[in-house]
């Protein structure tokens, strides 16, 4: 897979943090050789589901003075899931309740139970707190409350921009610009 990425023109002191961070994420790939698999990243999507009845399901046997049944349409339904995942899993899926909207209050919630998940089914990791949380630049990943949410749990999340950026050259052999 081969992709092409337009970077936006970077002031000096920006282009600098890049190369920073850059070099401090390589070296913790040279430290760790695992570093890539500790990460938990997620994404939010959209399910879109249909409920039909099968020809077959859908026909029954009737006399010929019975006037003909009308056929029900299949409805569509909609629905949003968060899932979360490594580079094993999927770590933790929730489908978000219809007419929720995903906020930094419903998202401290997520990570909750996510971090509930994981010392459930990985101790060691949750207990010495050895894997990275990796979230976009949405909204509610940025809101102060959820930053703050993170740093009373004692978790530092990992530059989204930057890690994104390192993590596609690497997995996806995206030439750098």
């Amino acid at each position: 897979m081969r992709a092409r990425l337009v970077l936006h023109s970077l002031t000096p002191e920006r282009r600098e943090d890049r190369v920073t961070s850059c070099q401090d994420i390589k070296a913790m790939v040279d430290a760790d050789k695992h570093f890539l698999n500790k990460i938990i990243t997620g994404d939010e999507t959209w399910c879109f589901a249909y409920d039909p009845e099968t020809k077959r399901q859908s026909s029954e046997w009737v006399g010929e003075t019975y006037p003909r049944l009308k056929k029900l349409k299949f409805q569509r339904l909609t629905m949003l899931i968060i899932f979360l995942f490594d580079s094993l899993w999927v770590v933790h899926k929730e489908v978000v309740p219809e007419g929720k909207t995903v906020n930094a209050e419903f998202y401290k919630g997520v990570m909750d139970r996510l971090l509930k998940r994981i010392q459930r089914v990985r101790p060691a990791a949750f207990r010495y707190r050895d894997f990275f949380l990796l979230h976009d630049k949405a909204p509610s990943h940025k809101a102060a409350s959820f930053c703050q949410f993170l740093t009373q749990k004692s978790y530092n999340p990992l530059s989204p921009t930057v890690l994104s950026r390192f993590i596609s050259t690497i997995l996806f052999s995206v030439p750098p610009n």
